[in-house]
């Protein structure tokens, strides 16, 4: 399975990009742009209701985010 590149300034992978690319490789499914868009809005989130936004937090709601983002897509069509 290639690599995620999610970190492009060179220097150490930060919250956000370790969490975005665990996600990203479980939700395969999902946009790369959703998911970074998902923790960055848990993340900001939780630090805007004073709950310390550790990897651990942010990962385990941004899942249950992203959970529910693809149990929702309706189902696919049948052919005709």
């Amino acid at each position: 399975m290639p690599a995620l590149a999610t970190h492009l300034s060179g220097g150490p992978p930060t919250l956000h990009d370790r969490v975005s690319a665990r996600l990203a490789a479980e939700f395969l499914t999902v946009p790369l742009g959703t998911v970074d868009r998902c923790v960055a809005d848990v993340r900001a989130c939780a630090e805007h209701l004073g709950i310390e936004a550790t990897p651990e937090v942010v990962e385990r709601v941004a899942r249950e985010h992203l959970l529910a983002l693809v149990n929702s897509a309706p189902p696919p069509r049948s052919p005709r």
